[in-house]
């Protein structure tokens, strides 16, 4: 039920088209090539250890979990008090499952297909 509930978001999104994303440079591209790099968990640890900073690494950690928590249904008060987050920041990930590019939807579906 859940992946059902992660690919229905995600057919639901609006794609930017390629070469249209806000973040795009050549500096965003290297980044992006960097990360794809990456083969093991190992390695993104290493990685994003050297790249950002403890407190960054758990802000995203924590969004992540969030998109997750909200494509499951949970509620805002739930995830509160679950992830210790606040609700302007629960809001802005709703906003981009809801209206953004897809990508959490579309990662956390391949990440919970992979673990079925």
């Amino acid at each position: 039920m859940e992946s059902l509930l992660f690919a229905q978001a995600a057919k639901e999104q609006e794609v930017a088209p390629v070469g249209e994303h806000k973040a795009q440079s050549p500096q965003a591209d290297l980044l992006f090539k960097a990360i794809l790099s990456l083969k093991t968990t190992e390695e993104c640890y290493d990685f994003f250890e050297d790249l950002c900073t403890m407190k960054e690494i758990a802000d995203m950690a924590q969004r992540v979990e969030t998109a997750s928590m909200l494509l499951k249904g949970r509620t805002y008060e739930q995830i509160v008090k679950d992830v210790e987050i606040s609700t302007a920041t629960i809001s802005r990930i709703n906003r981009c499952i809801q209206y953004g590019n897809g990508g959490y939807a579309s990662i956390l579906n391949r990440i919970h297909a992979g673990e079925e």
